[in-house]
């Protein structure tokens, strides 16, 4: 009886640790069908933007003019397409950074953009509607985009569901990091991790 409640113990505390351990394996929203993909990118700086690695920087205050510290991902067409990433802010002085666009190549351009208010709001850029109060600096925030592109485009914040926009057809693109939008300015240090990628 020792001897196989032991057992039990040992298991349930291996299953637990592996639990505890496992990555983000399965953290894509509205599961099924999914298929990873990993597509290049090219890193974008531009006036005060500086990138090291997924540590994107604004080290200027200036409220005019291109200041960008992005990745670019390659342009997809057709079907659905979902990006996943965790962003935390690290330091923010400033106000109105954009961390996440989905581009409209082939139309309008920057056709969705998340962006941070010193406060902690995230909000559209497009629209100007708040999708949470997440993005403090210190706390890390999961950020998921669904695409079908000609049908619809869906924000989720920490796994809930935020924001829901018609989308055209045509080419667009993933870019994240931290940009000036036309009423912001730096300095900012936003630091991303565990950036993944599927379609369907």
């Amino acid at each position: 009886m020792y001897a196989r409640l032991r057992t039990l113990t040992v298991t349930t505390a291996v299953c637990a640790t592996s639990l505890l351990a496992a990555p983000h394996a399965f953290a894509e929203v509205e599961p099924g069908g999914w298929q990873p993909v990993s597509p290049t990118h090219t890193v974008q700086e531009r006036g005060c933007g500086q990138v090291d690695g997924l540590t994107f920087r604004l080290t200027c205050s200036t409220a005019s003019g291109d200041q960008r510290a992005e990745r670019r991902y390659a342009t997809y067409t057709g079907g659905t397409h979902q990006f996943e990433g965790h962003f935390r802010i690290t330091s923010l002085s400033g106000t109105r950074i954009s961390l996440k666009q989905t581009f409209h190549e082939s139309g309008s351009g920057p056709y969705f953009m998340l962006a941070v208010e010193r406060g902690g709001r995230l909000y559209a850029v497009h629209g100007g509607t708040t999708l949470s109060h997440a993005g403090t600096v210190g706390a890390t925030v999961r950020v998921n985009t669904v695409h079908e592109v000609g049908t619809e485009h869906r924000t989720y914040i920490n796994g809930s569901r935020v924001h829901t926009y018609a989308s055209p057809g045509g080419s667009f693109y993933d870019k994240f990091g931290a940009y000036r939008t036309n009423s912001g300015n730096g300095p900012a240090t936003v630091e991303w991790s565990d950036i993944r990628f599927w379609k369907k």
